[in-house]
């Protein structure tokens, strides 16, 4: 089990709330949200209630300030837990559904491009694990937490569009 604390202001100061598990809608804890210290587990954060809008992912540790996750700034009005699994699978698919395939992964990717000639994946299918995808190479830019399921087009995971940079498994390293 997991547990991540939203502080209102910088430093772990200000009105706060600990989470222990998956909540839909912070707004009724806190107005703003400036910094927060993850204790356990993995969490993925979003910027709108119900977990909608651009996310976050999170490993264990303090962040003081709002500015590392990316694009929230300090409105966070949802956060989801990751369960922790031991081993991760995904499979990449050069087109819509599941054709093309590209490959198939166990391991965290920094660079699809690098790795295997292409700049677009248009479907995927997590066979195990949790994993975070993000829009562009070294772990950048938008984030989309992808759940074991099927994916047969970008929009089924939240992307904009079908560009892929890099993937990672959503694990605690510490």
């Amino acid at each position: 089990m997991g547990k991540i604390t939203f502080y209102e202001d910088r430093g772990f100061q200000g009105r706060h709330h600990e989470c222990l598990s998956d909540c839909p809608n912070l707004q009724p804890y806190l107005g703003r949200c400036n910094s927060i210290r993850v204790d356990s587990g993995c969490w993925m954060l979003y910027e709108r209630p119900n977990y909608q809008g651009p996310q976050c992912f999170l490993r264990r540790g303090e962040y003081p300030d709002h500015q590392p996750w990316m694009g929230l700034g300090d409105t966070v009005r949802s956060c989801r837990s990751i369960p922790y699994t031991s081993s991760h699978r995904i499979r990449l698919y050069e087109r819509d559904d599941y054709h093309g395939l590209v490959s198939e992964l166990t391991e965290d990717c920094s660079c699809i491009q690098d790795r295997f000639r292409i700049h677009e994946i248009h479907s995927l299918h997590v066979l195990e694990g949790c994993w975070i995808l993000y829009e562009l190479p070294n772990y950048r830019g938008r984030q989309y937490l992808l759940r074991p399921g099927d994916y047969r087009r970008h929009h089924d995971w939240g992307g904009v569009d079908a560009r892929v940079g890099s993937l990672r498994r959503a694990v605690d390293l510490y």
